[in-house]
């Protein structure tokens, strides 16, 4: 089965959306005045995945990505593809009304997982507490997640897990039925009892075109946190609780 991924590059946006690249993003200020409206019908944890998710701007286009907790120290998870440099590199971390340089600490090219590290905090978007299951999403269960589309702003979704693939090397994938466009790439996805199931890295391909409603999400569990930011770590002295 053919997936394509979800970056939204230089190459697939139109004219208008060009200012999506990191080079020309301006800064942001904050304003009281410009608020979203969000009816009662959303629940408290689809408004927490919402405020915590995050544009990961580079220099070929964008794409999206999660606020997490993980005990004293804020990460961005969002996919290898849209962070696909060297450790290090700088990225332009996003929301709708502020931004912080973030350095790319991890990346799983397999599993189209990457980690940035958000070199200072975040006033009005809040991270996701660090919470998984043991076990891979189970078919049925209602999901949500929050990004960034093609030039749309903050655009939220709900859907359920629809099955699972299995893909030659990379193993088990989990498959949703909700929507997905270039620019959706990094996302978190999370059920509702705030648990995160995976990054969202794909949509289908077909004859007759892309399917934005059949998604392709790489499992949580693919994850080691600690090992992963074990390198951060050690270039932290070991200090934050996380390290420990």
């Amino acid at each position: 089965m053919k997936h394509i991924l979800l970056s939204a590059l230089m190459l697939f946006a139109p004219v208008n959306i060009q200012n999506t690249k990191a080079a020309e993003v301006q800064t942001l200020e904050y304003d009281k005045s410009v608020t979203t409206q969000i009816n009662n019908s959303y629940s408290y944890m689809e408004r927490k995945v919402r405020n915590a998710a995050v544009k990961v701007a580079t220099r070929r286009g964008h794409g999206s990505g999660t606020l997490i907790k993980y005990k004293d120290i804020t990460l961005v998870l969002t996919a290898h593809h849209v962070a696909d440099g060297i450790l290090g590199e700088n990225y332009l971390i996003q929301t709708e009304s502020e931004q912080s340089l973030g350095i790319l600490v991890y990346t799983d090219p397999l599993n189209d997982i990457a980690i940035i590290y958000p070199t200072s905090e975040f006033r009005y978007a809040k991270p996701m507490r660090w919470k998984t299951s043991s076990t891979i999403g189970q078919v049925g269960v209602d999901i949500t997640y929050s990004g960034y589309p093609s030039w749309h702003s903050l655009l939220s979704f709900r859907g359920q897990i629809a099955g699972y693939e299995l893909i030659p090397d990379k193993g088990q994938q989990i498959i949703l039925q909700t929507y997905g466009y270039f620019g959706s790439s990094g996302s978190g996805v999370y059920d509702n009892s705030g648990n995160l199931i995976g990054i969202l890295w794909a949509v289908d391909v077909q004859r007759e075109g892309v399917h934005e409603n059949i998604v392709w999400v790489s499992p949580i569990q693919k994850l080691d946190l600690k090992l992963a930011i074990r390198p951060l770590c050690l270039g932290m002295g070991n200090e934050p609780r996380a390290c420990r």
